[in-house]
């Protein structure tokens, strides 16, 4: 019997010299380990979800901490049976999670994390306004208990929604999250430079919740979509129900197969 598929997903903000010699000496550990998946490389840091065999996914992200100014990088780990992906992309990008602002730098100042444990508390608080950061497909997946869903349709249009939607006179205190925790770093740096005072988001974004937070005391509801041929993932992290759909990219229920 084959060993499960390790997949590990990470990001990590700090400034990031010469990649086009990291992104060559990358793409060739990968391909020697047999992982595949995908990293991005930007000015501004590191992002990537690959799979393969725990020693050479492990030895891909202590790569990257050696880099200086990575040593605090952090990986969420999940596994399936079948590798998630077929090939291995390393890329360089303007950004490694796009909002389209250059004037957002998540390096110098970004909202306080929460940690899973303490997230529930946040969510039943209700002088705190919690926000879906994820794009509208991703939530119909499943969301936190209350949370409000901006109904984007990509993550640069999230700057235009936070300015029709949101004032820093009336909401004093806003709590984020996304997938990974990667997005609230962008956006908890944008309302921040907005004018609001007190901005949190969940460390590590829901992975991370639904690894450490018991799933009979969750406040989680549904399954969690994954950029991967997984396509989503349970509250144990196994791969969900969901299947994609080749006509129009978005997540397809089971009974939306059956229809």
């Amino acid at each position: 019997m084959s060993s499960p598929v390790t997949i590990a997903a990470f990001y990590h903000f700090a400034p990031l010299a010469d990649r086009k010699t990291l992104q060559h000496a990358l793409q060739t550990q990968c391909d020697a380990g047999g992982v595949r998946g995908t990293i991005l490389l930007a000015d501004e840091g590191v992002n990537g979800t690959i799979a393969g065999p725990r020693g050479a996914v492990n030895g891909i992200l202590e790569t990257l901490r050696e880099l200086e100014g990575f040593h605090g990088l952090h990986a969420k780990f999940s596994s399936a049976n079948t590798a998630p992906f077929h090939r291995m992309k390393v890329r360089l990008k303007r950004e490694i999670v796009t909002m389209g602002d250059p004037e957002i730098d998540p390096c110098t100042r970004v909202g306080s994390y929460v940690s899973p444990d303490a997230w529930d508390e946040v969510l039943n608080d209700p002088d705190t306004l919690v926000i879906d950061t994820r794009n509208d497909y991703e939530v119909r997946l499943g969301t936190f208990e209350g949370a409000i869903n901006p109904d984007i349709k990509s993550f640069r249009d999230f700057p235009a929604w936070a300015r029709a939607n949101l004032d820093p006179g009336r909401h004093k205190r806003i709590a984020m999250f996304c997938t990974g925790g990667i997005r609230c770093e962008k956006a908890s740096s944008l309302l921040l430079r907005e004018g609001f005072e007190s901005v949190q988001h969940l460390h590590g974004g829901i992975l991370n919740y639904l690894e450490r937070q018991p799933e009979d005391d969750s406040m989680w509801r549904g399954e969690c979509f994954v950029f991967d041929q997984r396509v989503s993932v349970d509250h144990s992290l196994s791969p969900g129900t969901h299947r994609m759909c080749f006509g129009c990219q978005e997540p397809l229920s089971p009974s939306d197969v059956e229809h």
